[in-house]
């Protein structure tokens, strides 16, 4: 099957991350990711979903029943549509109880023109807003 040329659909359908704490991690992510326009959209009782119009990212009890682990080298990287939203989401992360992993700033060693914030979830897990911004001209 073959796409039509632009409705692609985005390679990734979905992310999820474990969290011992349903309640407390709604909290954080209702938070951290209103500024960048994302709303909760479903809850399951194995979890709590967001996006902007379906369920894009979910907050949810590990399927093993285990206590959840933050991933080494893993983390979720969201969309942001300015430097501002970037912003928010770090400062609301920070004040729902998230952890500061990274302020807002360029990060120049990543790409010419990455703004990004990161936070530690109360799970541990690592998140992340990016926009891009454009760079001055070389002289």
């Amino acid at each position: 099957m073959t796409d039509a040329p632009g409705t692609r659909p985005p390679l990734v359908s979905h992310v999820s991350v474990g969290v011992s704490d349903l309640a407390r991690a709604g909290a954080f992510y209702d938070a951290a990711l209103a500024p960048l326009g994302v709303r909760r959209v479903m809850e399951h009782p194995m979890g709590i979903a967001w996006g902007r119009s379906f369920p894009e990212f979910w907050a949810s009890r590990p399927h093993d029943r285990a206590p959840p682990s933050a991933g080494n080298g893993v983390h979720v990287c969201f969309n942001a549509p300015d430097q501002a939203a970037v912003a928010a989401f770090h400062a609301a992360g920070v004040a729902a109880g998230g952890r500061d992993d990274g302020p807002p700033g360029l990060r120049p060693d990543y790409a010419p023109g990455y703004y990004a914030a990161f936070l530690r979830d109360p799970d541990g897990n690592k998140v992340e807003a990016l926009c891009w911004v454009a760079q001055p001209a070389a002289t």
